[in-house]
């Protein structure tokens, strides 16, 4: 079973390269994240045309997430119980499904823009809310795991220069921290492996060449529980996604399981 994870970067700006990718990766189940505009609006047709089921989180040109899957879509949950909202608005960012053998959840964690920001602490808020979401199934004997774009780095190994990132968000104390405790809860960190350079990193900024400088991070995380993890076959980055005119700015993490 082939299941992976990509922030998208808006879906209508991405169908044709989702579309493509689908049936070239011949993945089963897909966690997306940003997928940038109102459920009404999702191309649910041309993805059951290609045998995907979709579930979808989403209410407009922000933030916004979804799993496709062509193995079952059940037990869907939409949203994060316990969510802490922000600015008064609960956003998109949490969606769970139970993909034949398997129950993931997308997520979007915010930003945090930075730190000191109001952004920032409602970040940490939504990481504990996330593992109070999660811990049951991290403790299950089904597979299950969280994957998503975390907006945090675990390591200053996950990071092209930790001196680049000093005093900014993603790399912070307090954000791996929020990723240490959502680890106990039950899950650990799949690290994939890159399909080229020596890091497998997941994100590259658009300006300053930082892709073809390969200057990007690990942020697009899989966060599975042991069942998912012994489970775990091979893991890499399809770094090849990243490539060439009209990509998002994150590649694809890609993980194939015997279940």
């Amino acid at each position: 079973m082939r299941i992976a994870t990509w922030n998208v970067n808006s879906i209508t700006a991405r169908l044709p390269r989702l579309l493509a990718w689908l049936e070239s990766s011949g993945t089963d189940v897909l966690c997306l994240q940003e997928v940038k505009l109102a459920e009404e609006q999702f191309p649910f047709d041309q993805l059951r045309e290609r045998g995907y089921e979709a579930a979808v989180h989403a209410t407009g040109r922000w933030n916004g997430v979804a799993v496709l899957s062509r193995v079952g879509l059940e037990d869907v949950v939409k949203g994060l119980p316990g969510d802490p909202g922000y600015d008064g608005v609960t956003e998109p960012r949490a969606i769970s499904a139970t993909c034949g053998p398997v129950r993931v959840w997308s997520v979007y964690v915010p930003n945090g823009r930075e730190v000191g920001h109001p952004h920032y602490a409602y970040k940490l808020q939504w990481f504990e809310a996330l593992k109070a979401a999660v811990s049951g199934d991290a403790q299950g004997s089904r597979p299950f795991a969280v994957l998503g774009d975390y907006n945090v780095a675990p390591t200053d190994d996950d990071v092209f220069d930790p001196a680049a990132f000093e005093g900014s968000t993603h790399v912070t104390p307090a954000e791996r921290a929020a990723l240490a405790s959502l680890r106990e809860a039950g899950l650990s960190d799949v690290v994939p492996r890159p399909l080229k350079y020596d890091r497998p990193f997941t994100y590259w900024d658009y300006r300053q060449l930082c892709f073809p400088k390969n200057r990007g991070m690990r942020i697009d995380l899989v966060y599975g529980n042991a069942p998912f993890a012994k489970a775990v076959g091979d893991a890499y980055v399809d770094r090849e996604e990243r490539k060439g005119k009209g990509a998002s700015d994150h590649a694809p993490v890609v993980v194939d399981l015997d279940v």
